[in-house]
């Protein structure tokens, strides 16, 4: 087994994660080594994670760490969401991240940041 810390080994993963998360590329098979292959199913694992199995296809819109983030902190500050074009699964994904954020709502401290933006000229709907 080769070292799993050694950069050859990490960047072939990193490889194989990238092509995994993102539904539209398939197994690359002249990447065929243990990193590579490693990579890519716990890139694809993640995805399908968050997205639903691929076999049910490929939704409109796909949801990433980041835009669950972005619903996290939507809850935390009480902002409305828009689940339009998600498929039942994501939004699923999506009500568990928001509502994380909604238990940790804290008026007095929307106020204070949504007052803070509008001084710096940033208004939120």
């Amino acid at each position: 087994m080769k070292k799993i810390f050694s950069p050859a080994y990490r960047q072939d993963y990193l490889k194989g994660y990238s092509i995994g998360s993102n539904p539209f590329l398939e197994f690359n098979s002249s990447m065929n080594n243990e990193a590579f292959i490693t990579g890519f199913q716990s890139g694809r694992s993640e995805y399908e994670r968050i997205n639903g199995c691929i076999c049910d296809g490929i939704p409109q819109r796909i949801v990433t760490d980041k835009v669950l983030e972005d619903f996290l902190i939507a809850g935390l500050l009480g902002l409305p969401i828009e689940d339009e074009g998600y498929t039942s699964h994501q939004v699923n994904m999506i009500a568990e991240w928001y509502q994380s954020g909604v238990e940790k709502y804290e008026p007095n401290q929307s106020i204070c940041l949504f007052e803070m933006l509008e001084e710096n000229g940033i208004l939120i709907n």
